[in-house]
């Protein structure tokens, strides 16, 4: 389990970068965010999942424009933060919302190929 100083610390990047990303990207590549941040035990390195508003080659092409830009965010970074030690960023695609929207597509899919009924039915029974 993580301790409170790698907590904060988390949540002291996440905010910081989302602020960089807010500030330096344009909105041409949509929103880019990040969804989460995870630091190494000794604080120097972190992992960054940024993700961004819009279909898949629209996202490839802001994550792009973020791994091109990795030194001037790092930089900037490191000038906002109030840390000992920057870590150093990795960034990294976050796709978990592209799969949850695809799951549920699928869910959506099988709902409409299922009878109105049908799936509430099966468990009912008749007391008369």
């Amino acid at each position: 389990m993580p301790n409170l100083r790698h907590k904060r610390v988390r949540e002291l990047l996440k905010r910081e970068l989302n602020e960089i990303f807010r500030r330096e990207f344009p909105v041409e590549l949509g929103l880019v965010s990040v969804s989460e941040v995870g630091v190494s035990n000794d604080l120097h390195s972190a992992t960054v999942f940024v993700s961004s508003i819009g279909d898949e080659p629209a996202q490839r092409k802001a994550f792009r424009a973020v791994r091109k830009a990795a030194w001037k965010i790092q930089a900037q970074l490191a000038q906002a933060a109030e840390l000992r030690y920057t870590p150093r960023l990795k960034f990294t695609l976050d796709e978990a919302r592209t799969r949850g929207d695809r799951v549920l597509h699928i869910l959506d899919e099988l709902e409409k190929k299922t009878p109105h009924g049908q799936a509430h039915d099966k468990g009912s029974t008749k007391n008369d």
